[in-house]
C-alpha cells in the first residue's frame, strides 16, 4: 500500500484512533498494530487483489498457535525481555568500537528462568519445514494466485515464526555469562542461511539461473530454460535483513530474546515494513512497553515531517523524473548533452526525495502511534568524502552492513589490503541487495573502490612528514570529487540495464542528435529545483529544528490550518498520479 493515497489515509485514521484507544491496554495493543500491520501488507482496498485466502488464513493461525506452544515446551518460560547490553548502544560507535562491543560488551540477564527441552534444538527447523511444505500446498491449490498478497503475507509471517524460534533456540545454547558455543554458532549460521535462501529464491533464482545458462551455451551445451514465474513480496529485503540483525545480536549475547508477540509487532510494523528505516530489535521493542499517554502524541512533529515527505516525493522527485529522467535514461541518444546532465543530476536528487520522503513519512506516521523510528538520511549530498556519505545516506542500512557483514569479514583489523578488500565486497554485496543486475553490482563496486581509494590516501597522507595544511580550496574540490562519483554511480543504478548505462554516459560524452529535446521551460524549471534541492544540503540543522519548534508551539487550529494549505499546495503543485516509491521495488 503507497503512502500517498487516500486508501493508506483511510487506513491510518482506523488505526490511529485505535491505537489511541487501547494503548493503555498494551497487550491489546500490540495485537490491534500486529493485525493492522498484516492488513496494510495485504493492501485489501487494492481492486487487483483478492482478499485474504481462506486456507492460507486457517493455515497461518495452525502455523502461529503451533510455533507458540512449541516455542514454550521446547524452551520454558517466562520470555525474557530484560535488556543490560543492548546492540543499539553501538549503532554510533566506530567499527572497532562496534567491534568490541559486539564480543564483549554488557551481557543480558542471567536470572531468567530457562527449562530447555532435550529436543528445543529441532523445533525451529520443524517449523521451517513445516511453512515450506504449507506454502507448496497452497501453490499447489492455487496455483493462478502466485502474485497475491496472501501468499506474500505467509512468506512475511513465516519469517516471524521461523527466526523467533531460532532466536530462543540460539539463546538456549549459550553458554555461561551468555558466551557464544558451537551449538549457538551453528544455529545462528543455519538461521542466516535460512534466510539468505528465502531472499535468494524470490530475488536472485531467474538471474542466477540466466547467468549459469549463458556460461553453459557459451561452453557449447544447449540446455532448455525451465519457465519459473517468481513474483517478489514486498519488502522481502528489508524484513529478511531485520529478522537477521535480530538472530545474530542474540547468538552475540546483545540481544535477550523478545517475547513472540514483541518480534512480530516489531517485524511487521507497517510504518517500516515497506522500505525501511532498517530497524533492531534494540531500538523498536522498549518502546512497546513504554508508558504512552494518548493526549501526548508529537503530532507537530509527526506532521510536520509527513508534510515534508510528501512535498520531498510528491511535488520533487514526481516532477524530475516525469520531466527530466525518465525521457533522458529511456533514449539518451536523442538528447543534448545539457540535457543528459541535468537527466543525471535529476536523478540524484530524485532518489534523495523520494526515499529521504518516505522515511519522513513513515518516521512521522509512527510517532503518531507512539514509536520512534531511527533516522535515516541526514544532507547526505553536503559530504566531503565517501565515507561521510555512507553516514549520511540510508544510514540505517549503512550501519546494517558494517555490523552484520563488514566486522565479520575482518573489519579493519586485517592487513591493509585485507581492508580494501572487505571494504569492496562489502559495498558489492550491498549492491547486489538492491536487485540481481549487473548495474547494481557495478553501483556497489564504484563505491567500495572510492571507499579503498579514500582509505589509502588518508592512510597515505597520514605517513607524510610533515603534514602540510590542506589548501582553502580543498573542501570544494572534495565536495565535487564526491558529489561527481555518486552520481556517475546513480547512471548505473537507474539504468536498466549495463549497456543503457554506457549509453547515458556516452551520450554525457558525445552528446545526442537533440531530436527529443525537453521543452525550455521545463528544463529551466527541472534545473531549478536541481540548484534549490542541493542548497538545501547545506541549510544548518538547526534551522529546520526552530522552524519545527515554532510550529509546535502554534494553537491547534492553525496548526490545523497550515497543514491544510501544505496538503493543497502538495496535490496542486504534485504531477496527475504519483509514482511508487523507488525503493518498493527493492
Amino acid at each position: 500500500m503507497l503512502f500517498p493515497t487516500v486508501d493508506f489515509a483511510v487506513f491510518f485514521v482506523v488505526v490511529l484512533a485505535g491505537s489511541w484507544l487501547l494503548r493503555p491496554n498494551r497487550r491489546l495493543w500490540r495485537w490491534f498494530i500486529f493485525f493492522s500491520s498484516c492488513w496494510f501488507y495485504l493492501d485489501p482496498l487494492n481492486p487487483r487483489h483478492t482478499l485474504f485466502n481462506p486456507a492460507a488464513s486457517a493455515m497461518l493461525a495452525a502455523t502461529a498457535i503451533a510455533t507458540t506452544c512449541l516455542v514454550r515446551i521446547g524452551f520454558g518460560a517466562p520470555e525474557v525481555t530484560n535488556l543490560e547490553g543492548s546492540a543499539g548502544e553501538t549503532l554510533a560507535r566506530g567499527e572497532r568500537g562496534a567491534t568490541s562491543t559486539g564480543r564483549a560488551g554488557a551481557r543480558p540477564s542471567t536470572s531468567a528462568r530457562r527449562t530447555t527441552h532435550p529436543a528445543a534444538f529441532a523445533i525451529p527447523y520443524g517449523i521451517c519445514a513445516a511453512i515450506v511444505l504449507g506454502n507448496a500446498k497452497l501453490g499447489d491449490w492455487y496455483p493462478e494466485a502466485a502474485d497475491q498478497n496472501w501468499r506474500f503475507l505467509f512468506v512475511l509471517l513465516g519469517i516471524v515464526f521461523v527466526n523467533a524460534a531460532l532466536a530462543r533456540a540460539t539463546f538456549a545454547a549459550l553458554g555461561p555469562s551468555r558466551a557464544r558455543t558451537r551449538t549457538s554458532a551453528w544455529i545462528v549460521r543455519s538461521a542466516v542461511a535460512i534466510n539468505l535462501c528465502v531472499l535468494g529464491y524470490f530475488k536472485y533464482t531467474n538471474f542466477f539461473l540466466d547467468f549459469f545458462l549463458a556460461r553453459l551455451e557459451n561452453l557449447g551445451l544447449a540446455v532448455s530454460r525451465p519457465v519459473l514465474t517468481i513474483v517478489l513480496p514486498i519488502a522481502v529485503s528489508f524484513f529478511v535483513f531485520q529478522a537477521i540483525s535480530y538472530v545474530v545480536d542474540v547468538g552475540r549475547g546483545t540481544q535477550a530474546p523478545v517475547p513472540q508477540l514483541d518480534f512480530a509487532v516489531y517485524l511487521t510494523f507497517f510504518a517500516h515494513l515497506v522500505a525501511g528505516p532498517i530497524v533492531r530489535v534494540s531500538e523498536f521493542v522498549p518502546q512497546l512497553d513504554a508508558v504512552a499517554d494518548p493526549r501526548r502524541v508529537r503530532s507537530a512533529e509527526a506532521f510536520m515531517l509527513i508534510v515534508r515527505g510528501m512535498v520531498k516525493k510528491v511535488v520533487v522527485s514526481s516532477y524530475l523524473a516525469a520531466t527530466v529522467v525518465d525521457p533522458v535514461f529511456a533514449l539518451p541518444g536523442s538528447h543534448t548533452r545539457t540535457e543528459v546532465a541535468l537527466g543525471i543530476l535529476g536523478y540524484a536528487i530524485q532518489i534523495y526525495a523520494d526515499f529521504s520522503g518516505y522515511t519522513d513519512i513513515a518516521i512521522g506516521v509512527a510517532l503518531l502511534v507512539g514509536i520512534r523510528l531511527p533516522q535515516n538520511f541526514d544532507a547526505p549530498y553536503r559530504a566531503l568524502s565517501f565515507q561521510d556519505f555512507w553516514r549520511r545516506w540510508h544510514m540505517t542500512l549503512s550501519r546494517w552492513l558494517r555490523d552484520y557483514l563488514y566486522i565479520p569479514l575482518g573489519g579493519n583489523r586485517g592487513t591493509p589490503l585485507r581492508t580494501y578488500v572487505n571494504l569492496v565486497l562489502t559495498m558489492l554485496l550491498g549492491g547486489l541487495w538492491h536487485g540481481a543486475n549487473g548495474t547494481f553490482i557495478i553501483w556497489g563496486g564504484i563505491h567500495g573502490g572510492a571507499l579503498a581509494t579514500e582509505r589509502r590516501a588518508r592512510q597515505a597522507r597520514a605517513e607524510r612528514e610533515p603534514i602540510r595544511s590542506p589548501p582553502a580550496a580543498a573542501p570544494i574540490l572534495k565536495w565535487f570529487l564526491t558529489f561527481g562519483v555518486v552520481c556517475l554511480a546513480w547512471v548505473f543504478f537507474r539504468a536498466p540495464s549495463v549497456g543503457d548505462a554506457f549509453a547515458v554516459l556516452g551520450a554525457l560524452v558525445g552528446g545526442g542528435d537533440g531530436t527529443q529535446s525537453i521543452p525550455t521551460g521545463s528544463l529551466v524549471l527541472a534545473a531549478s529545483l536541481v540548484a534549490v534541492s542541493i542548497a538545501s544540503q547545506f541549510v544548518p540543522p538547526a534551522v529546520p529544528e526552530r522552524a519545527s519548534e515554532r510550529f509546535a508551539q502554534l494553537q491547534p487550529v492553525i496548526q490545523g490550518l497550515v497543514l491544510g494549505l501544505g496538503l493543497v499546495a502538495v496535490d496542486a503543485l504534485g504531477p496527475e498520479g504519483v509514482a511508487p516509491f523507488i525503493y518498493f521495488q527493492f
